[in-house]
């Protein structure tokens, strides 16, 4: 029998875009419900960045200031950058102490009154220092913290940093919010979330491509997360021996750590038992987790000792590493070797009582993507070059890139911009040039600029020199950057100017002269000949290491004598005469090391801030002014307004809303043009009138969904001129109105995928597919109406199954805008949208109408629409009128629309029609649908009935609550949202075919990422109870969601299999943890 390691060998496979973006999208999804509803879904307590210096800290502050601003974690959450102490090198390993100390004492300022009491409390009994102790370790014992190392100087990735490595740019799925900033590495990483409790740490110049909240972590103990990687690989970083016992499952394997080595060789390998059965070894990722004991061990040693192990670092000049020295503390097998380090015992001593396990994912699950890799179960992308940065942007992951991202461009009749080059934040003129594979971010480029291929531009802001010619080297009249190289921009403190700087992308500014380093790729002894500079023009010292870090290359000049004297230093332009040469020695220079410690990182983010404000205005203005109002204005208002005399923009684009509307009314939906006027509104912070105009978006709204039915005879009303009057009469052979009764039941809809794309405005304005069927419960059709014509009154008799009723005689007195808490609008609403109270019907007899709805209130199965449905059959039936189902269908849409509930067509479809059907919407004048039954097997329909529970949570959910937050999302033209939506319309299609061909397990799988995307729509549609009872019933299940638009109400649990299902339904019977029902239910199934 082949063994596991063999099977995954079989089973591996190179991963692609699609199956990245399936994982990105998930954790990102994930991130978005932490901040929303911080309740359900645990955020960070804490996110803690070191830092190498006071400055870079508070660089990093300003941009977890502008994470939070931007919704990536709640208030909840703390964030701080802690430098390390005095600007000393210490190591990662006393960086995560000192990180750790300064973070219990920021928590500590910040406690509530509550926590203040529990750490009053936990520190009872003690004294001094060790109540102080006892009370810190107490309180961070069930915290959640993410920490990264980001501190010290990027000199393999020069250009970042000024914004620090862990915030350059990465635009993965920056196409899914083209009117949001530009994601960062960090956002990324951020998104990389668990919810147990202890320490998570990772290097900031890492992506890690996994789900971390499906990680499997051992409580009381240290984890270390590995992958298996090739032999050559693992010689040139760490491994990882793991024991032979351990957990070994199918997905992954949880093993203690027997040993840890450095750089081995392959004989090291061999001899200490790495290499694995498949040949390979396992990589140590640099990502380790702490929980439980491990934890408050490392607490306690950060709070007590952190301080004085670090002082005795800085007098003895030594670093203390994370993953040499700190984490073999918990390796038995180190501590001798440990013994022997700086401040070892000490650790021993601290942290030797736990262990650490590794946790080694294998293989991929094709139905729930957890790790992905380019050709192996699990990578992680490292951005430790330039040259990688580009890599991970124009290699396997170049589909999940967005290419043109919060950008002005030219025509391109106008400009040289290569397909595949990367434009960010920037503002481009007409006559730039850019190669292919370039990033461009953060910058304005005007004039003749020419960008090579595979070059990096990083807040570069150029203007148009032409004019300049007696600046631009032999009369040129374009500034040019070779391919292959990186140019940025940075101001300098003390107002000095700013300086522009510049090196090749395969650059080290490490590796020094003698060891053939390079400069703009050249030899630097090649350089200094072809340039005729010397040695003592770049270095001063004889004995100073000399290489690009530490030369002395860059002037401070105005910015066209820069471009001059940065072609020439990158061997672009000539200087025949020495005129440039000259210039630049006489100049002010700084190398990259003197640059690091000299930015102006306030005014960095000052200018940062201004120039992408400045740019969402111009895309604002373009889309006031040419556009049809295709951007979503709401969030980039929130971007101009982080600038000054922001309040005079958003009022000149209010100034645009008017006259744009009367333009373009043909094509722009009323509903959009008025939400826009509130966004602006409030933008100008005239909330006032800004409610005044929101009553006119749901009104735009009710009277587009009347106007796009059209659906057949209807009665003129003052408050809804748009329906047309009826005539029709119904009358006997002699011309005296006769009794008539009409009684109508019908079932209620389960929903599997498709729902919100039903829903106007969308389904006016977009195609919408749902998939539902129409199912009995409890062996009844519990949805109902009777409605008779009675010579006892003049008038309309109403009573419901709650034995609430009324009379009313004035039939003028039925009209719209009804009160919510109006039991009877439900009906009112049909009679003034099926014409009843203007037909003949009426003028000498009266109508007694019943209702009853036998299932709990807020239940989610299209209740309210189908009841609809029940009143407008019956009232066409007794008025011998158009009771087709599709008019039906499309009446309800009106009524809906008219009680100010909303709500699509999809639940009165879904009761109307009976079985399984999956329906299409196209808008247009007017609406159309397409109902198609599933022609469904007794076999299918058989086993969907026996593995498919529906069960009543008993949350009571209010439909339109989440309905208006979707809609006005909508009608902000949100990106998320509309994609979101689509691919539920898309999954309809795929879930239809899935059951055609009787694979009922897909349908599961088809169900989970719909509840998935109802959650990116409204976090709010699910709960605490909710979230435990899908954790609950997940082992029994491939599928479950929420009906309807969720929020409570029943929910759908697809088992694995039919002994699933029947073992879930006896745990649920059981459980005290759930007051849930399970109902008995069969799908209604055609007649005949």
């Amino acid at each position: 029998m082949e063994s596991k390691s063999g099977q995954r060998r079989r089973r591996r496979r190179a991963h692609t875009a699609e199956e990245a973006a399936a994982t990105l999208r998930k954790a990102w999804c994930r991130l978005r419900l932490s901040a929303r509803d911080p309740a359900r879904v645990p955020p960070w307590d804490a996110v803690v960045l070191t830092a190498a210096s006071p400055e870079q800290a508070a660089l990093y502050n300003r941009q977890l200031a502008r994470a939070r601003s931007l919704g990536r974690f709640p208030a909840s959450t703390a964030a701080i950058a802690v430098p390390d102490p005095d600007g000393a090198r210490i190591g990662s390993g006393a960086a995560t102490l000192h990180a750790v100390a300064s973070l219990v004492r920021h928590l500590a300022a910040q406690a509530s009154k509550e926590e203040s009491v529990e750490l009053l409390t936990e520190a009872n009994g003690c004294s001094g220092d060790d109540a102080a102790l006892a009370a810190a370790v107490s309180f961070m014992a069930n915290k959640h913290v993410l920490l990264l190392h980001a501190g010290g100087d990027s000199k393999r990735v020069p250009w970042a940093n000024p914004m620090g490595k862990a915030f350059l740019p990465l635009p993965y799925l920056a196409g899914d919010n083209p009117d949001g900033p530009v994601p960062l590495l960090f956002d990324h990483i951020l998104a990389i979330s668990s919810n147990a409790s202890g320490i998570f740490i990772m290097t900031g110049d890492v992506l890690p491509c996994f789900d971390a909240s499906n990680l499997v972590l051992p409580d009381d103990a240290g984890c270390i997360v590995t992958v298996p990687t090739t032999l050559d690989v693992a010689s040139n970083h760490g491994v990882v021996v793991a024991s032979k016992d351990g957990i070994d499952q199918e997905n992954y394997s949880l093993c203690l750590v027997d040993n840890l080595l450095q750089k081995p060789t392959v004989s090291e390998l061999v001899e200490g038992q790495a290499i694995l059965d498949d040949g390979r070894a396992l990589l140590d990722t640099g990502i380790i987790a702490a929980r439980g004991k491990a934890w408050r061990d490392l607490v306690t040693l950060a709070y007590s000792s952190s301080q004085s192990m670090i002082k005795e670092l800085m007098t003895s000049k030594k670093e203390l590493s994370l993953y040499e020295d700190l984490v073999a503390a918990w390796v038995p097998a180190k501590h001798e070797w440990l013994r022997n380090r700086a401040l070892g015992k000490e650790l021993i001593a601290a942290l030797g009582s736990q262990r650490i396990f590794s946790f080694c994912s294998f293989v991929q699950n094709d139905a729930k993507l957890e790790w992905f890799s380019f050709s192996d179960d699990f990578t992680f992308l490292h951005f430790g070059t330039s040259a990688e940065v580009l890599d991970h942007l124009a290699g396997s992951y170049s589909g999940l890139v967005g290419r043109r991202h919060m950008s002005s461009l030219p025509e391109t009749t106008a400009c040289d911009i290569a397909a595949t080059a990367i434009i960010l934040s920037s503002k481009i003129s007409a006559g730039v040039s850019i190669g292919e594979d370039s990033l461009v971010y953060d910058s304005s480029l005007c004039g003749r600029v020419r960008i090579g291929s595979q070059s990096i531009v990083v807040g570069v802001n150029i203007h148009d020199f032409q004019g300049h010619g007696s600046q631009i080297i032999r009369n040129s009249t374009c500034f040019t950057l070779p391919d292959r190289h990186c140019l940025w921009e940075v101001p300098l403190v003390n107002s000095v100017g700013r300086v522009l700087v510049y090196c090749g992308l395969h650059d080290n500014p490490k590796v020094t002269i003698e060891r053939d380093g390079t400069f703009c790729g050249k030899p630097w002894r090649n350089v200094l000949g072809d340039l005729r500079i010397q040695d003592k023009d770049l270095w001063n010292s004889t004995n100073q290491a000399k290489c690009l870090w530490n030369a002395r290359l860059f002037p401070v000049m105005s910015l066209h004598e820069m471009l001059n004297v940065g072609m020439w230093l990158m061997g672009s332009a000539c200087d025949l005469d020495g005129k440039i040469a000259s210039q630049w020695r006489k100049s002010q220079r700084v190398s990259l090391e003197e640059l690091h410690r000299a930015i102006d990182y306030k005014q960095l983010c000052m200018d940062a801030s201004k120039h992408q404000a400045d740019l969402a205005a111009d895309i604002a203005k373009a889309c006031m002014n040419y556009g049809l109002l295709g951007r979503n204005l709401f969030q980039l208002c929130e971007e101009i307004l982080q600038k000054d005399a922001c309040l005079e923009v958003c009022k000149e684009l209010l100034s645009f809303s008017p006259s744009h509307g009367d333009e373009y009314s043909a094509v722009i939906p009323q509903s959009r043009g008025y939400q826009v006027k509130m966004d602006l509104l409030r933008a100008c912070g005239d909330l006032s009138t800004a409610c005044m105009v929101e009553e006119k978006v749901w009104a735009s709204i009710a009277s587009e969904t009347a106007s796009a039915i059209k659906y057949g005879s209807k009665v003129l009303n003052r408050s809804h001129p748009f329906i047309e009057p009826s005539s029709h009469a119904v009358s006997s052979n002699n011309g005296n109105l006769h009794p008539r009764k009409a009684f109508v039941e019908l079932p209620v809809r389960v929903d599997f995928v498709g729902g919100w794309s039903d829903t106007p405005p969308w389904s006016l304005e977009r195609p919408g597919c749902v998939l539902n069927m129409a199912i009995s419960l409890e062996g009844s059709l519990p949805v109902g109406a009777m409605i008779e014509t009675t010579e006892d009154h003049i008038g309309v008799s109403i009573e419901d199954d709650a034995d609430r009723n009324v009379y009313i005689d004035d039939l003028a007195s039925i009209s719209s805008p009804f009160k919510e808490n109006d039991p009877f609008r439900l009906v009112k609403s049909a009679l003034i949208v099926t014409g009843t109270l203007g037909h003949k019907i009426l003028s000498k007899s009266g109508l007694k109408i019943r209702t009853w709805a036998n299932v709990p209130r807020g239940s989610g199965l299209g209740t309210s629409s189908i009841l609809a449905a029940a009143v407008v059959k019956g009232l066409f039936q007794v008025m011998e009128d158009d009771e087709s189902d599709d008019n039906v269908a499309r009446a309800v849409l009106v009524v809906e629309q008219i009680m100010g509930t909303g709500g699509g067509w999809q639940d009165q479809i879904g009761g109307l029609y009976p079985g399984i059907k999956c329906t299409q919407s196209f808008p247009g004048q007017p609406l159309r649908l397409q109902v198609v039954p599933l022609l469904a097997s007794p076999q299918l329909v058989h086993e969907l009935e026996q593995r498919l529970l529906v069960v009543f949570t008993g949350q009571v959910r209010l439909a339109h609550q989440v309905l208006q937050k979707v809609v006005t999302r909508y009608l902000r033209r949100d990106s998320i949202l509309i994609s979101s939506i689509k691919r539920l319309a898309e999954l309809a299609k795929i879930g239809r075919e899935a059951l055609m061909n009787g694979e009922i397990d897909e349908l599961g799988g088809i169900m989970l990422e719909a509840w998935r995307l109802h959650q990116e729509l409204d976090p709010f549609c699910s709960n605490k109870f909710v979230d435990e009872l899908f954790a609950f019933a997940d082992p029994y299940c491939c599928g479950y969601k929420l009906v309807g638009a969720g929020g409570g109400g029943f929910a759908l649990l697809l088992a694995k299999n039919l002994s699933c299902a029947k073992e879930l339904r006896q745990a649920l019977d059981e459980s005290t943890s759930f007051d849930v029902k399970v109902y008995d239910w069969n799908i209604v199934m055609p007649r005949g």
